[in-house]
């Protein structure tokens, strides 16, 4: 479709436009990996993190949260394996100096996926397809190993070294007991957190696909080892399910099972939810059978026990683990690239972001018409009847129609308009974002109206 040509750059542009995402740094030049959320897009952000934080942890018995530390004991990396086997593959031009990804350039050019490529194999691809340096087209030298942990140093005197995290999993683990302890839950359960990660990309691309500090989050269910499967399977079909009730459509998204060749060291299964960018089908979310691998290594370097004692069978094991890793910044690139239209009304161009209503950054916006004697006093009255059942958004600024087309760009499912009308008959007008179509309601009943058409319970055709 026409309104799909050069979704992405449409997408970033309007983030840039409309105040959702900035570059990190900006009026320094910027920072390559590094991005701020703006008014509107830390909205939709955090709504974002609401529907997974319900979905996982509030909607399920068996799951509870916690929020780790963003820096932890260098032991931690050391026995996670991210010291040794935490790399990517970095190749230099020698004209130029840049760095850059090999398998992203070998990707780039054969239109196909290398990933578990290692080093020999990525220089002999390189070589053969003629690969150069894209920025000035100059000869590449060797493939080197480039460890992606930020380093840092802790305390005034000793200096210790230690890593930002690269992930936020193995917080996880190192409270699997802690949670056990205090929580009463039992296997099988799960533990829940949302934050940051930061990872030292060699070539940040693609705006917030692959970024330098990103967010995530992340469950990790800890099963028996003859559930493993059965609980691998559950959590599939909840992540997806999950997906599609945001709004997500079904050609957008797929899983994408990973070969041998590609599952991590400690893996059994792995199964990555793709979403179908501008830039090819990528993965948004990660759901894997990390078997008991985790546990174990932190059970071995630190010396504790880590076991689960099953009172009713008397017996002690190290869980299995399924986890399901979703990338919040890839979810919402995801979600406004889904949303995002491009259509004609009344002869006029509009652009709309179609988002889910709990996804939104405001669920209403409140306007008096311009010009008219006691209307803002009115609209102002209708907004504070608003406001505390839902973010609700207030301008009295402008033409009517110039601001409906600003709550359409951000995705605000509703407009209620204030106008001569209102103070002769207590009604007020409910604009529809999708349908641009227009009913009038009474005041006293724009509450419950509200509800009722952003929870679904009725569809704005029915009023």
């Amino acid at each position: 479709m026409p309104e799909n040509k050069n979704l992405f750059e449409k997408v970033v542009n309007l983030c840039k436009r409309r105040g959702f995402v900035f570059p990190s740094s900006e009026i320094y030049g910027g920072f390559a990996g590094f991005y701020d959320y703006g008014p509107i897009g830390v909205e939709v952000i955090n709504n974002i993190k609401k529907e997974w934080w319900r979905a996982i942890v509030q909607e399920n018995l068996d799951v509870v949260g916690i929020e780790g530390s963003v820096i932890t004991h260098p032991k931690v990396w050391e026995a996670s394996g991210h010291t040794s086997e935490f790399t990517d593959y970095l190749v230099e031009c020698k004209k130029c100096n840049e760095s850059f990804r090999a398998d992203h350039l070998i990707e780039d050019k054969l239109k196909k996926k290398v990933e578990g490529f290692k080093k020999k194999k990525l220089e002999k691809l390189i070589k053969e397809n003629k690969i150069k340096c894209p920025k000035c087209k100059g000869e590449l030298g060797e493939v080197k190993e480039f460890n992606l942990m930020f380093s840092t140093q802790i305390g005034s005197s000793s200096q210790e070294k230690s890593y930002l995290r690269p992930e936020t999993a193995q917080l996880i683990y190192l409270n699997f007991k802690n949670v056990l302890d205090t929580s009463r839950q039992k296997i099988p359960f799960g533990i829940a957190q949302i934050g940051k990660a930061f990872r030292n990309e060699i070539s940040p691309r693609d705006f917030l696909f692959r970024t330098r500090e990103f967010g995530q989050m992340e469950m990790q269910f800890f099963v028996r080892k003859e559930d493993a499967t059965k609980y691998f399977k559950k959590w599939q079909k909840a992540r997806m399910d999950w997906y599609l009730n945001l709004g997500i459509k079904k050609e957008n998204i797929r899983f994408r099972e990973h070969d041998k060749k590609e599952l991590a060291h400690y893996a059994k299964k792995a199964m990555d939810v793709e979403y179908k960018f501008d830039f090819g089908w990528k993965e948004i979310e990660g759901i894997h059978n990390r078997g008991d691998y985790d546990l174990s290594q932190h059970e071995k370097f630190s010396k504790k026990n880590l076991k689960y004692f099953d009172e009713e069978n008397k017996e002690k094991f190290l869980p299995w683990v399924i986890e399901t890793s979703a990338g919040l910044d890839r979810n919402f690139m995801a979600l406004l690239m889904d949303a995002y239209k491009e259509e004609k009304i009344k002869g006029e161009k509009r652009v709309v972001l179609k988002l889910h209503p709990r996804i939104a950054a405001y669920k209403v916006a409140v306007f008096p018409l311009v010009g008219k004697d006691n209307l803002p006093e009115k609209a102002k009255e209708v907004h504070a009847l608003v406001k505390d059942s839902f973010h609700c958004f207030y301008d009295e600024k402008g033409s009517i129609g110039r601001r409906y087309r600003r709550m359409d760009e951000i995705g605000t499912p509703f407009c209620v308009t204030i106008d001569h009308q209102t103070l002769e008959d207590d009604t007020v007008t409910i604009r529809d974002r999708d349908s641009t179509r227009q009913v009038r309601v009474k005041i006293n009943k724009l509450l419950e109206t509200l509800r009722k058409l952003i929870s679904f319970e009725i569809d704005f055709k029915e009023l």
